[in-house]
Parts: C-alpha cells; sequence; structure tokens
C-alpha cells in the first residue's frame, strides 16, 4: 500500500482556498445573520485557511517568505487564543 500522497506546500503569500459556503459563511458573519454552523465555518475558515495556523512556517530559500507565513499565522494563533482564554478568571480578576 502506497503512503498517502501530501499535499505540497503553498507560497506563503498565495490566497487561501475557499469556496461559495465559505464566502457565505463569512458574510453572514459580517452582516451578524450567520447560523451557528456558519459561524463554525467561518472562524474554521479563518484559522485554517486563511491564517493557516497549523501549517509549516519555514520556507528554504527566501526567508521572506518564512516571515510572511509566520506573520500569517500569529494572526490565527491570537485568534485561537482567544477562543480559549479563561473568561471567569479575567472577571473575577477585574472586580477584585
Amino acid at each position: 500500500m502506497a503512503p498517502p500522497k501530501q499535499p505540497k506546500p503553498r507560497a506563503p503569500w498565495m490566497p487561501a482556498d475557499w469556496d461559495l459556503a465559505d464566502a457565505s459563511a463569512i458574510q453572514g458573519l459580517n452582516a451578524g445573520t450567520a447560523t451557528p454552523e456558519q459561524q463554525k465555518r467561518a472562524l474554521k475558515w479563518l484559522i485554517e485557511s486563511a491564517c493557516r495556523t497549523y501549517d509549516q512556517t519555514y520556507f528554504p530559500g527566501d526567508p521572506r517568505d518564512s516571515d510572511f507565513a509566520q506573520g500569517r499565522r500569529t494572526v490565527g494563533l491570537e485568534i485561537v487564543k482567544m477562543l480559549h482564554v479563561n473568561l471567569s478568571l479575567l472577571r473575577s480578576k477585574s472586580n477584585a
């Protein structure tokens, strides 16, 4: 059995892949009309496709490509951090 085919690394400056459902989810999120499923899809697209948060950021050859990829990923990491921040702890500290 052949090993699974690995995706070819894309240049970090290439636009993110998207489809009609992704665009609809992002637009619904912006308008405040997205369904719960669209909200999840929009966030997933931002984190995984637009920011490429979980991709490798090292691109041999041109350090600017690695810098660009790391900058893109940093935005995704900030979004993920906000998803996991302990709001109860922060609220209790601000009331102290």
